[in-house]
C-alpha cells in the first residue's frame, strides 16, 4: 500500500526527529552532503537550526518544510535564497528523505509538492538545483519533475574529503 505524503512548514517541535533521522542516516548521507559539527545532530542543534530557518521564513528568504509520510516526519524539503523581485522570482530547491523512506516515492512527491508551494504561495518563475554527479537517484527524482540539467559547477563542494562537482538543474514554472 502507497502510503500519502505532504510537507508543511516546519515546526520547532520537529527538532527530535530530525535530528533522529540524520543521526541514524550520517554515514549513507556522507557522499552527498557536506560534514557537518557533532551538534546538527542533536535535538539542541536541529532546535537551532530550525530557528534559523524561520527566522529566514519570516524575512521571505527561505520556505523551510519538512515531508511527512502518513503523519510522520521522514525528510526535509527546502526552497532557499528566494528572490522575490519581479526581475529574478527564483529559488532553489534541496530535498532529503531518511533512509527508512527511501525509494518509496516520497522524494519525488514532496519535490512536486515543493514546486506548488513556488509557483502558488510564493509566486516565483524559476527553480533551481544541484546534485552530485554521481547522485543517480536524486537526478531521477528532479528529472520526473520537469528539472532539466544545465550544467556543471567545478570543484563547487567540499564532500567527503574532496572538492566535487555538482551538477545544475532547472525548472521553469511560467508567469
Amino acid at each position: 500500500m502507497r502510503s500519502h505524503t505532504r510537507i508543511r512548514l516546519i515546526e520547532p517541535t520537529d527538532a527530535s526527529p530530525i535530528a533522529a533521522h540524520r543521526e541514524r542516516d550520517l554515514e549513507a548521507f556522507r557522499p552527498w552532503e557536506p560534514a557537518q559539527q557533532a551538534d546538527f545532530y542533536t535535538r539542541q542543534g536541529q532546535a537551532q537550526r530550525i530557528d534559523r530557518l524561520l527566522a529566514g521564513h519570516r524575512a521571505g528568504s527561505v520556505w523551510p518544510g519538512v515531508v511527512l509520510a502518513d503523519g510522520e516526519l521522514i525528510g526535509q524539503v527546502t526552497v532557499g535564497g528566494i528572490l522575490p523581485q519581479p526581475h529574478l522570482r527564483r529559488a532553489s530547491l534541496g530535498y532529503w528523505i531518511a533512509g527508512v523512506a527511501q525509494n518509496q516515492g516520497h522524494a519525488g512527491r514532496a519535490v512536486g509538492l515543493a514546486l506548488q508551494v513556488i509557483r502558488e504561495e510564493l509566486g516565483l518563475h524559476r527553480v533551481e538545483a544541484s546534485t552530485n554527479l554521481e547522485n543517480l537517484p536524486s537526478q531521477r527524482v528532479l528529472r520526473r519533475n520537469g528539472f532539466t540539467p544545465y550544467g556543471v559547477a567545478h570543484s563547487a563542494i567540499f564532500l567527503d574529503g574532496s572538492w566535487r562537482d555538482g551538477l545544475l538543474w532547472e525548472r521553469i514554472l511560467g508567469d
